[in-house]
């Protein structure tokens, strides 16, 4: 059980900004109480919240975000943070702003508490259009849970209370954009024309994978791969050097070299794929706690290959290959590629997230190799 200390002495419902130690534990702790009921919800490591909401968290390079806990009957009973992400402004205007980390009992009341707050704190930083929730940005977690509510998330994607697409609603927020979580069987089979497809370019496309004795070296081509296929998508912000290294670092004591395959077009790097295997497995049965025994629950399951999901969370195609028949086989190329090493690892089923509901080129792939989508998240936006 998660114990969330009292909020300020008063039975009137308040909002405290996040300033001290003890602040940030009620806003880490918020989701036990929002989610104490649905056994679909995976408890985060309380661990990497904790640094994840740190000072060392490299979003704030070019970023700033504040955090609220509302409290209700003297218990926290929700949370909220805003954030002015600089790279964003630089590509899409000086007045835009984010929400984010979004969590609220089902009360409407502490919902505009919460919202409020985090709206006046972006005006006074001159955002007029606001988008969320960004978890700090979108190249972390982001968005509401609109469908799928019937399953359990995959490692890094959110979970959501049904509730809140209606809250945001009804303070005027408005669908911005959909995203789609995707799952398909690992020994899946592509059609023979998509077998014919990579087959006609295979002399074209030299495969690899990651070369773990140069790891600074091969996050900066991801890197630069996934900046330049993501370049022309709804919201894109670029991942900075550090940000990618933070990714990098977190993977490399997770993930089998073969996990992250990169492909190559006489000898530039074109396409990447970086499959993980779905630690939400393991998460679930840990209740936050990554101390003292759950890091040997974690590594005691990863070798002996009991967790049977995976997710892939990254994947680009270079953009001067969109649109064309080489960029589907480089793309149909590493998405087959991490096969073979999953289902010796007992990896059984996959979820490939998230595809933005206007990427057609991509979903299209998708459903050519018999893929499907079963959920589906969403980005509100609202004009101050």
């Amino acid at each position: 059980m998660t114990f969330l200390r009292k909020g300020p002495a008063t039975d009137a419902l308040t909002v405290k900004p996040v300033m001290s130690y003890r602040d940030m534990s009620d806003f880490i702790n918020v989701p036990w109480q929002i989610y104490q009921d649905d056994p679909r919800w995976v408890p985060p490591l309380r661990l990497e919240r904790r640094f994840h909401f740190s000072k060392y968290n490299p979003f704030l390079r070019h970023g700033e975000w504040q955090a609220w806990v509302a409290y209700k009957h003297n218990r926290p009973a929700g949370r909220i943070s805003a954030q002015i992400d600089q790279l964003h402004r630089e590509r899409y205007g000086d007045d835009t702003g984010h929400f984010g980390l979004l969590e609220c009992i089902n009360d409407a009341d502490v919902f505009n508490a919460l919202i409020l707050h985090a709206e006046a704190w972006l005006a006074i930083r001159h955002a007029h259009c606001i988008t969320g929730p960004f978890n700090l940005s979108i190249n972390q977690e982001c968005g509401i849970l609109v469908e799928g509510f019937d399953t359990p998330p995959f490692v890094m994607m959110p979970h959501t209370a049904d509730w809140y697409p209606q809250l945001l609603e009804l303070h005027g927020y408005i669908p911005a954009k959909d995203l789609f979580a995707y799952k398909i069987a690992a020994d899946f089979e592509p059609p023979r024309i998509v077998k014919q497809l990579m087959q006609r370019h295979a002399h074209q496309i030299q495969l690899r994978s990651l070369n773990r004795e140069q790891l600074t070296r091969e996050m900066e081509i991801l890197r630069d791969i996934f900046n330049d296929a993501w370049s022309e998508n709804w919201g894109f912000v670029p991942f900075t050097e550090a940000e990618f290294a933070e990714l990098g670092n977190s993977l490399k004591y997770l993930v089998h070299n073969d996990y992250i395959q990169i492909a190559e077009v006489d000898g530039l790097p074109s396409a990447f794929i970086a499959a993980l295997p779905n630690l939400n497995e393991v998460f679930g049965e840990l209740n936050g706690r990554l101390l003292p025994f759950g890091w040997l629950k974690l590594i005691r399951k990863l070798k002996r290959h009991e967790i049977t999901t995976a997710r892939i969370p990254l994947m680009g195609v270079r953009k001067q290959f969109h649109n064309t028949s080489l960029g589907m086989a480089l793309a149909c190329t590493v998405i087959e590629a991490p096969k073979k090493i999953g289902l010796a690892h007992g990896i059984r089923e996959v979820e490939l997230s998230w595809i933005l509901e206007d990427n057609l080129p991509m979903r299209g792939i998708l459903k050519k190799i018999g893929s499907e989508a079963y959920k589906r998240y969403r980005i509100y936006g609202k004009t101050l």
